[in-house]
């Protein structure tokens, strides 16, 4: 069945199975505010449907579920004072905090990439699918950002210090990682994803969590071991610090190929956006829903429009595309205690005023 849907996002039900697929192949899927506008409409027309059991997002195309959201249009929208990324943090946020209380069961096929606010339109998700393409991460240090989408929160849910690694350096993860973090649930080979589908708009409307488990499970197999996982124990001494000096103090004492190489992504980092994320990480550790967390990323968004590194970051990575940002300032020394402080003054316009969230995914 056919639902009001744009040529970005295709959405229809299938059987008993709502189906939201992000149609920008050429964009790997990057999001923009009509994709969001378009995911809340989908999600309020399926809960309000009796005939849909489960929701599915997937991404159109081979390359990936989604690479984030449209950071063009926030470096030219920002540079031209334009409300329109403002509009689009505060939608999308929303709309991460509205699919962590989806009441129905939310199937996300995390296949290929998915960074940024791809992993916002799927971490949140009842059944979060990787493959063996999955190549997940929140690479926004490398821009002049933070980790958002409710990072501050879903990174700091487990033990120890994977999600503090995960958000400085960047670095990618493959499916074996995620779910070791905790931030996916089931591996099924991406050849299969087409027979799971099929198999979902089968279940009957009264289907439960644990009805569609039982179907992505027959699915299922173990991934390969992951890389960064292993190495836990390490990383949990090198990363448990409270500042970012401490812990390139940390891996510059330790002396291992795996501390020599992680100092070195992080030294091609902002050094102001690392010591953001560090704070907004530590901070969303003590929170308890995550709405608090959306609240803080959402009022530190301010500040990121105002920034140098932002525009900077985007200038060398996605204008440019000459790979070499000049940080301002370019070192972890010179970046002021005033300079952070700016990220976490508090949002003219609170995303969440008079509501209250529980935040129990993932």
């Amino acid at each position: 069945m056919a639902m009001p849907s744009t040529s970005e996002t295709l959405i229809d039900r299938t059987g008993a199975l709502g189906r939201i697929r992000l149609n920008r192949p050429k964009a790997l899927n990057s999001l923009t505010l009509a994709m969001v506008r378009d995911i809340e409409n989908a999600l309020d027309s399926f809960e309000a449907d009796p005939a849909v059991a489960a929701v599915l997002l997937a991404g159109e195309g081979e390359r990936g579920l989604c690479a984030g959201g449209d950071i063009r249009m926030i470096y030219d929208g920002g540079r031209a004072g334009s409300p329109e990324p403002v509009d689009f943090w505060r939608e999308e946020y929303r709309m991460n905090a509205r699919l962590a209380r989806l009441a129905k069961p939310y199937v996300a096929f995390m296949d290929g990439i998915v960074m940024g606010g791809g992993v916002g339109v799927s971490v949140y998700g009842s059944h979060r699918i990787v493959t063996e393409r999955t190549r997940f991460a929140m690479p926004e240090t490398g821009i002049g950002f933070f980790p958002d989408v409710g990072a501050s929160w879903f990174l700091t849910r487990g033990k120890g210090e994977l999600g503090t690694y995960a958000a400085l350096t960047g670095e990618q993860l493959a499916a074996g990682d995620v779910i070791a973090f905790g931030l996916a649930d089931s591996h099924v080979p991406s050849e299969r994803l087409p027979a799971l589908a099929e198999k979902l708009s089968g279940l009957p409307a009264t289907a439960s969590r644990a009805d569609v488990s039982a179907f992505v499970a027959a699915f299922a197999e173990a991934p390969p071991p992951g890389e960064i996982a292993g190495r836990r124990v390490l990383i949990d001494r090198l990363f448990a610090f409270d500042t970012v000096e401490a812990i390139f103090a940390a891996l510059e004492r330790d002396g291992s190929d795996f501390a020599a190489r992680a100092l070195g992504i992080l030294r091609t980092k902002s050094p102001l956006s690392l010591k953001v994320t560090l704070r907004l990480l530590r901070l969303g550790r003590e929170e308890t829903a995550l709405e608090a967390c959306l609240e803080r990323e959402f009022a530190a968004t301010a500040a990121v429009l105002r920034s140098h590194d932002f525009y900077e970051g985007v200038r060398a990575a996605v204008v440019d595309k000459d790979r070499n940002p000049r940080w301002r300032p370019a070192q972890l020394a010179d970046v002021t205690e005033e300079d952070v402080a700016a990220f976490f003054e508090p949002a003219a316009e609170p995303l969440f005023a008079g509501e209250t969230g529980k935040g129990e995914r993932p």
